[in-house]
């Protein structure tokens, strides 16, 4: 059987988006395969209780210095974004309801929100930069903004990160190889250790 690996993510976090960056290699190490698990971590926070580091701020200023390490360390770029945090309610609706209906663009339009955010650093709370962001990325925004209003979305994205929480997630990104988990971009040696073993 086919190795594959859980990878629960937020646009939000800069964690996610190192990790994001990572995937490919490490599919191509280990013949392992994504499964794609977008949740909203904000709903992840409120039933757990965690918070975002930027809510410590020596946390906060540490935890961004660290990010830049890694990121020089993975050969990527990573850019303080001046409007985190972000509220990514509209972007993850749309991540579910693109996974709901097999569009073969998620990996698409995961790269375009993860390097909006992280790269360019736009301000992905307002909704005209939404509908620019997704344009530029060859998307009909309208429809893509209409898609996150569907009822049955809405309530997609409310069930799949309830079944984070179950499953034991706090924060983003977490991945699971079988049932064992591993949170935190920097846990990446321990997931391909898990996958060749």
């Amino acid at each position: 059987m086919a190795k594959t690996f859980d990878f629960w993510f937020d646009f939000g976090s800069p964690a996610a988006y190192l990790a994001w960056t990572q995937l490919p290699q490490l599919c191509a190490d280990t013949g392992a395969s994504v499964v794609w698990r977008p949740m909203l971590l904000g709903g992840v926070f409120q039933a757990t209780g965690n918070h975002s580091p930027v809510t410590v701020p020596a946390k906060g200023k540490y935890v961004f210095k660290d990010f830049a390490r890694f990121a020089r360390r993975y050969g990527v770029p990573l850019n303080s974004n001046p409007f985190f945090p972000i509220n990514t309610l509209t972007l993850m609706r749309a991540a579910v309801g693109l996974q709901m209906r097999d569009d073969p663009r998620f990996g698409d339009f995961v790269a375009a929100m993860f390097k909006s955010i992280w790269v360019d650093a736009r301000n992905m709370n307002d909704p005209a930069t939404v509908e620019e962001v997704l344009r530029a990325a060859g998307f009909d925004a309208q429809a893509m903004l209409t898609l996150t209003q569907d009822a049955a979305v809405k309530e997609e994205l409310k069930t799949v990160t309830q079944a984070a929480v179950e499953r034991g997630i706090f924060g983003a990104p977490t991945f699971f190889v079988g049932n064992t988990m591993f949170w935190g971009q920097d846990r990446l040696d321990f997931v391909r250790e898990a996958l060749t073993d």
